[in-house]
């Protein structure tokens, strides 16, 4: 299976107060395949965030390789290194939409910013965007005015707009309550289906998000354990992953009975 990003014994280390250093990736090594969703799970402090950053090569590790779709994302720099980011997309936790802006110019803002497109091109794209992400006629909306799921579908939106191969998605649904959730794993899945792009999820949710997923990374002490089905997992006989389980999965899961 073709590997969409690939990391090779990656150390990513953090100084504490205290003086000593703790090895947040210590020489993990895993491919996320492509055109497929992993979710990447753990606790608190335990490096998701990080691991994305290293990804997007907003930050460098102490040691290892990255590779994205073949290329060195650790040795890329300057506009080998913008290139590369052009094949993101990236959904931030709190949609990270311009408050001065709306819904409408939020969209077209990479359009604006990454293309030679007319205004009339980027207006053709962006009603179609609307109509296709469920947000036709709130195109002049701010903002402010949103529920916490329409940010998110803006946000999505916007992150769509140069048909990016990889999707990030950092703590999707934090914020939300349990229905406005369903409906946008519904939305994540529906996308990732349509468009085919390989999905990343960090998140928190554990073990609903796991319906999403066509892979599973657990983070823990700097380690990495990869699982290729989340039912997989309970059958671990690693000490911390059984306690993963017993915390956040419950004795028996079965991702294709979750509540779509």
């Amino acid at each position: 299976m073709t590997s969409a990003i690939e990391f090779k014994n990656v150390v990513k280390t953090f100084a504490k107060a205290n003086g000593s250093v703790q090895a947040v990736l210590d020489r993990v090594s895993f491919s996320i395949p492509a055109g497929k969703t992993t979710v990447v799970a753990g606790g608190s402090g335990q490096g998701k965030s990080v691991t994305l950053k290293i990804i997007l090569g907003l930050m460098q590790p102490d040691s290892g390789q990255v590779f994205v779709h073949g290329r060195e994302v650790t040795r890329a720099s300057g506009k080998e290194l913008e290139a590369l980011r052009t094949q993101f997309g990236v959904l931030f936790q709190g949609a990270a939409l311009f408050d001065s802006l709306t819904v409408f110019e939020n969209i077209a803002l990479p359009l604006r910013e990454r293309t030679r497109k007319s205004e009339q091109e980027i207006r053709r794209q962006v009603e179609k965007t609307l109509a296709q992400f469920e947000l036709t006629g709130h195109e002049d909306k701010y903002p402010a005015q949103l529920s916490g799921g329409m940010k998110k579908r803006v946000g999505l939106s916007r992150a769509m707009q140069l048909s990016p191969s990889i999707m990030l998605f950092d703590e999707p649904t934090t914020g939300l309550d349990p229905v406005m959730t369903q409906d946008i794993y519904h939305l994540f899945a529906k996308t990732q289906a349509e468009f085919g792009f390989t999905s990343v999820i960090v998140s928190h949710d554990i073990p609903k998000i796991f319906n999403l997923a066509d892979q599973v990374i657990i983070l823990n002490s700097g380690k990495m354990d990869v699982f290729d089905s989340p039912e997989q997992i309970q059958w671990s006989e690693k000490p911390h992953i059984q306690e993963f389980v017993q915390t956040t999965m419950g004795t028996i899961y079965q991702s294709h009975l979750v509540e779509k």
